[in-house]
């Protein structure tokens, strides 16, 4: 869901660069913001043991998943599900943190472009009013101004009542500031995929072979005919609240669809050729051929807006990957932290 600065019209621009500042600011907190970091929400980690797991996929679909290879990973605790609204609104309360897609635009990263379009917010999903072709993401992506985590849609909309659904519209170095303050870190995409197994191995969907085990959804994707037809069948529009779907075997939930997370690896799509086979970090860089200027992180496990009609990256062993200043309402995270030596005790 990224794209060049360079290559391609302003608009476009705009909507997938939408969080270009990245120097952090601070701002009063908003009397919104302090009413919802009142609420406390259910939030715990679990311990993932670590291990051997064969990690990337086999799929001729995923060619930057290849070659499926053994992987060895220590133990770690994960966030039992996505940073929520509430978590969010937490830290933003204690560190008035301004999130990258609240800040000003910066006239000189955007030459040519009107100073009126120069306006803070974020990319939200925006369904066409009929079938489109699917190689024109602008079809169902508008930038839209004041969109930011506590404004979800714009500047009329808000996070009350969904202080339980994962934040969204946050930034690489929003999940970064965040995992600091609560003193975790982002996932290695190694540890990710392993606990996104839940310890049984391989399969076609990290829950399964099956699509609808026993006729239910397991996990919050599309549904009907992408992207303006949504059957609705597993409930949700957009993102479902934590723990709305079953959790895998470690007690992990969402970890397909429902919103994309970022991982702390940078992407390439050549890594898993040459990735170390104890507790990979991920490459040095960042590169991908397709837009060769971009600075990207890997994403993992695909949102409410995967299907086998478009985004199939929801699917085991698959990565996503995102331009590090980019936000959207499908982009969220969670965080991991190191067995302390209080714990091996």
């Amino acid at each position: 869901m990224n794209t060049s600065r360079t290559i391609l019209p302003i608009i476009l621009l705009l909507l997938f660069s939408a969080c270009q500042n990245s120097n952090t600011q601070k701002k009063d907190v908003q009397v919104e913001q302090k009413k919802y970091s009142q609420i406390k929400a259910e939030s715990k980690m679990v311990w993932i043991p670590g291990g051997k797991f064969n990690m990337g996929s086999d799929n001729p679909d995923f060619p930057d998943a290849q070659p499926l290879h053994e992987v060895t990973v220590d133990g770690f605790y994960m966030d039992e599900h996505e940073v929520t609204n509430a978590e969010f609104a937490k830290f933003v309360e204690a560190t008035h943190y301004v999130t990258v897609a609240e800040q000003p635009l910066n006239p000189k990263d955007y030459p040519g472009v009107p100073s009126d379009q120069l306006v803070p917010g974020s990319a939200v999903f925006t369904p066409p009013n009929g079938q489109v072709h699917l190689d024109d993401a602008l079809q169902w992506w508008t930038y839209v101004h004041g969109a930011t985590w506590n404004h979800p849609f714009g500047p009329s909309s808000s996070i009350k009542g969904k202080e339980n659904e994962p934040v969204v519209h946050v930034c690489y170095e929003d999940a970064v500031a965040y995992a600091k303050w609560a003193g975790k870190r982002l996932p290695t995409e190694a540890e990710w995929e392993f606990a996104a197994q839940g310890g049984k191995g391989n399969n076609k969907f990290y829950w399964g072979n099956e699509l609808k085990p026993n006729g239910k959804w397991r996990a919050n994707i599309y549904q009907g005919s992408f992207p303006d037809n949504n059957t609705l069948e597993d409930g949700y529009a957009g993102v479902a609240p934590v723990k709305t779907f079953p959790a895998n075997p470690y007690g992990l939930y969402d970890m397909e669809g429902n919103v994309w997370e970022w991982c702390s690896d940078y992407y390439r799509p050549d890594y898993f050729a040459k990735s170390p086979k104890v507790n990979p970090k991920g490459p040095e860089d960042s590169f991908d051929p397709d837009e060769p200027t971009a600075v990207k992180r890997v994403q993992k496990g695909g949102s409410f807006l995967c299907s086998d009609q478009y985004c199939i990256r929801y699917k085991s062993g698959s990565r996503g990957k995102g331009e590090i200043t980019s936000a959207s309402n499908n982009l969220g995270f969670r965080c991991v932290k190191d067995k302390t030596a209080a714990d091996k005790n």
